[in-house]
């Protein structure tokens, strides 16, 4: 029997996870052990009685950083050297996180996520550890515990069985470079805005074609920088 999917959290709130993740479909597959996480406190690495895990930043400035020694051990204490799973670190300043990197992650055996606080992480852990950085958005949380749900969860709904029907992982959006097309479902007409007739006439050619076109037309108007990407990527 394969291992589970699964997630290794490193956060100064452990007690956030699973959250959200407990609940609906990620929590049933959860139940189910179709994947798997543990979230593990920083602070336990912390330094002197007070377990210290932050310092004021070198150069000075506002705020306080993560310290690299403290990090460099959380991360060590969760992972062996041959964990073959990406450590990434959810960042405002990292790459942006894309239905495909989703993908590959889903398809891979699960993922180290570590979530700064504070006004960020000391750089030489970053480069130390290959920690590769990720974006949820281009704005700026708390911290990384809201982005590494955000991960996890499109990630683990990815995962076989956890959706009812594995067409529902292709057919929404961002899958082949795309928004999905609009849904409808009764009353038949609502507010004097009637399904349109195409989805009920039961030719499936036909509203294949529509959904088509309806996904091209909305991909246009909302978000035309998708038109010319790799939908692999």
């Amino acid at each position: 029997m394969n291992s589970p999917w699964r997630a290794t959290i490193l956060t100064l709130y452990p007690e956030m996870f699973p959250g959200p993740l407990g609940l609906s479909l990620s929590g049933d597959a959860l139940a189910r052990g179709a994947w798997a996480i543990e979230a593990r406190n920083i602070r336990e690495h912390g330094i002197g009685r007070h377990r210290a895990v932050d310092d004021t930043p070198a150069g000075g400035g506002a705020g306080m950083v993560l310290r690299c020694d403290v990090l460099a051990a959380a991360i060590d204490a969760a992972a062996s050297p041959d964990d073959p799973r990406p450590r990434l670190l959810m960042s405002p300043r990292g790459r942006p996180l894309t239905q495909g990197r989703v993908r590959a992650l889903a398809e891979g055996p699960g993922v180290i996520a570590v979530c700064g606080r504070f006004e960020g992480v000391d750089e030489r852990v970053i480069e130390g550890r290959g920690l590769e950085e990720v974006s949820i958005g281009d704005y700026v949380l708390s911290g990384g515990e809201l982005a590494a749900l955000v991960m996890i969860d499109a990630c683990v709904r990815l995962l076989p069985g956890v959706m009812g029907k594995a067409a529902s992982g292709v057919e929404e959006s961002f899958e082949g470079a795309r928004l999905e097309y609009p849904h409808y479902t009764r009353p038949r007409d609502w507010e004097g805005r009637p399904i349109p007739d195409v989805l009920l006439g039961g030719n499936h050619a036909a509203i294949a074609r529509w959904r088509s076109e309806a996904a091209e037309r909305l991909t246009r108007e909302r978000r035309p920088d998708l038109l010319d990407q790799d939908p692999a990527k």
